[in-house]
């Protein structure tokens, strides 16, 4: 009726109230996450120049966060959740709960790598060659532990970007992050040692961990940004074989489980579906075709969850 006012239910109000604050990474890693995300069914729109993504979920609340500033933010409890590089967890020191390793990055699948590196003309071949010498770096308690370690006293510099370009320079040495090499390489350096190597993790306040909603809301989501990721690796395979050949075709199918058989209506057929390696594919298809399977079909998968 006009002019009055419907108390929520106590239901309609936890739908409502309950959210969970999602950092998510702002810059290289920006794009790629919004792809494993959408592929674990959170698919996320954002206007340009917003930090604010928006996903179809009303339970999330995601906002871009610089990955280096993560770690911070989710350990004093201003995010729930986020998603960093474990570095960047080392080199604040954060208290945080680690939900779960998520193998991505920018450009592939393999961990990142912090690297120490020297301009190729450069004189200097080891670690211990860089003492007393300047060193720039974005991760400088990284890098000064990895000198400690060593036992080497040097100049350890934060550097605010453009890394590469400051070696030799202004100074005698870098400590970068690379994925491929590509850009040290472009700029004549060379590497020297890798000090650590880094992949994304899903991490969560120690607050909102031992929050009951928050804490399954979050393993919900681990699951399947994972089958996600291990999608990625994976194809379906579908054919028909007949009966007699059966053994010979299942023989030959490396699959997560045992393949899913069924009969064909009213023949001697029967129906294998099974789930493989993508990167086995185009030597497989043959054999299961030299062993006698029909109507071999390959598909994607969005999510695989063992």
């Amino acid at each position: 009726m006009p002019g009055v006012h419907v108390r929520p239910t106590e239901p309609q109000r936890n739908r409502v109230d309950k959210k969970l604050v999602v950092g998510l990474p702002k810059g290289s890693l920006e794009q790629a996450t919004f792809d494993l995300f959408a592929k674990a069914g959170y698919p996320i729109s954002i206007t340009r120049r917003s930090y604010l993504p928006v996903m179809d979920d009303p339970e999330l609340s995601p906002i871009l966060i610089r990955p280096q500033e993560m770690p911070r933010y989710v350990e004093d409890g201003s995010l729930d959740c986020g998603l960093t590089g474990h570095d960047w967890i080392l080199e604040n020191g954060s208290d945080v709960v680690e939900i779960c390793e998520l193998e991505y990055s920018k450009a592939t699948t393999s961990p990142v790598r912090w690297v120490l590196a020297v301009h190729e003309d450069s004189p200097y071949k080891t670690v211990e060659d860089l003492r007393g010498k300047r060193v720039a770096t974005e991760a400088v308690n990284l890098t000064r532990r990895f000198f400690e370690e060593k036992g080497v006293v040097a100049e350890i510099e934060f550097s605010w970007g453009a890394t590469e370009v400051k070696c030799p320079a202004f100074v005698d040495a870098i400590v970068e992050l690379t994925e491929t090499g590509s850009s040290l390489r472009a700029n004549r350096l060379r590497i020297i040692e890798t000090i650590a190597e880094s992949t994304t993790r899903f991490i969560a306040s120690k607050s909102a961990w031992k929050d009951k909603w928050k804490r399954t809301k979050m393993e919900h989501l681990a699951m399947l940004l994972q089958g996600a990721l291990l999608a990625r690796r994976k194809v379906g395979i579908k054919l028909n074989v007949d009966e007699k050949n059966l053994d010979t075709v299942v023989k030959l199918l490396p699959c997560l489980k045992e393949p899913t058989v069924s009969h064909l209506r009213g023949q001697h057929w029967l129906a294998v579906e099974v789930v493989v390696d993508e990167c086995i594919v185009r030597e497989l298809i043959p054999k299961l075709k030299k062993a006698g399977a029909q109507g071999i079909i390959e598909y994607p998968l969005n999510k695989v969850i063992p």
